[in-house]
């Protein structure tokens, strides 16, 4: 059989102190036993299952909620201060006594359930029944204190240990990181050595690459250059060897020039044509700028000379 007591203020006379001690077997919602006592005289009483059904119908509750509402009212104590109120009326012998409980509410309360305690025959043996059900409570919670209380020292000491331990592994752990960046500083530091030694080679190839670029540009330069030379040496050399054929008239030409030289007529023509001889070969002068304009400022003078030997040829 499982007993609580608590201490509880009568609403009519908040200055009271009753005692009441609830016992039950197994569940509180099959039935329970109340012993109130004011230190002088002792009341018993009983609730039935059938009476806790009856008071769950009449309130229109859930059994299971009435129950839960029984236990916090009359178990919980302190728990529900305030929350409860207990009526307590005795009649003028003392011979009984009736005993009510309420559930509080913002506008009033309504009542759990009320029961009429008799009188103890000898309140004494109640009253002592009460000092020894607190005394064993105060030895069970005594020991479960010291229980905890030993438990609470193994586990500092665990954690004393356990805190030793972890001040070793943060110091194993700054060790190790400290060997770590040393280690990493030296792979760094070799790692942009070769970094930069690569970035040199690099340059120096860029350069390698920029110069072989120009030689070659250089050598194209100078074969197109004689190339050209040799192609406008080759038309100078043509134009050179056939003059006459290109200052030769045409046939009605040639007709015009032979009835105009007849010793009747005195023409001019012949003398201008011999002066159109002694002239530079068409063409030439005109031939000569393109190619100046072409050729760079340093291979000009060059091919001037070229060209003024070609066209002194040509005359």
């Amino acid at each position: 059989m499982e007993k609580t007591l608590n201490k509880i203020h009568p609403v009519s006379d908040p200055e009271a102190t009753y005692f009441l001690q609830v016992s039950w077997e197994k569940d509180l919602g099959t039935g329970f036993g109340l012993l109130l006592s004011d230190c002088q005289y002792a009341w018993t009483g009983t609730v039935s299952e059938s009476d806790i059904s009856m008071e769950a119908a009449d309130i229109e509750m859930d059994r299971e909620k009435y129950v839960e509402e029984l236990r916090k009212a009359l178990i919980a104590g302190e728990e529900s201060a305030g929350k409860y109120n207990f009526v307590i009326s005795r009649d003028e012998q003392n011979k009984a006594c009736h005993f009510s409980y309420e559930r509080n509410l913002k506008d009033g309360s309504f009542r759990l359930g009320s029961l009429k305690l008799q009188e103890v025959p000898n309140p004494a043996e109640a009253i002592k029944e009460l000092i020894g059900y607190c005394l064993d409570s105060m030895g069970k919670l005594q020991a479960k204190t010291e229980h905890l209380q030993r438990e609470n020292e193994r586990l500092f000491s665990n954690w004393s240990d356990v805190e030793k331990r972890l001040e070793k592994c943060v110091e194993a752990k700054e060790d190790l990181e400290a060997d770590l960046y040393t280690r990493f500083v030296l792979v760094l530091n070799e790692k942009k050595a070769k970094i930069r030694n690569l970035q040199k080679l690099l340059s120096e190839a860029k350069e390698s690459a920029v110069d072989a670029k120009c030689a070659r540009g250089s050598i194209a330069t100078t074969q197109m250059v004689v190339k050209r030379e040799n192609n406008y040496d080759a038309s100078t050399h043509e134009e050179s060897e056939n003059p006459a054929q290109a200052l030769l008239p045409s046939a009605p030409e040639r007709r015009d020039s032979s009835l105009l030289g007849s010793p009747d007529i005195v023409d001019p023509t012949p003398r201008r044509k011999r002066r159109q001889r002694i002239a530079k070969p068409a063409g030439t002068g005109a031939k000569v700028a393109n190619y100046e304009a072409e050729q760079p400022a340093q291979e000009k003078v060059m091919s001037r000379c070229v060209v003024n030997a070609c066209v002194g040829t040509g005359a």
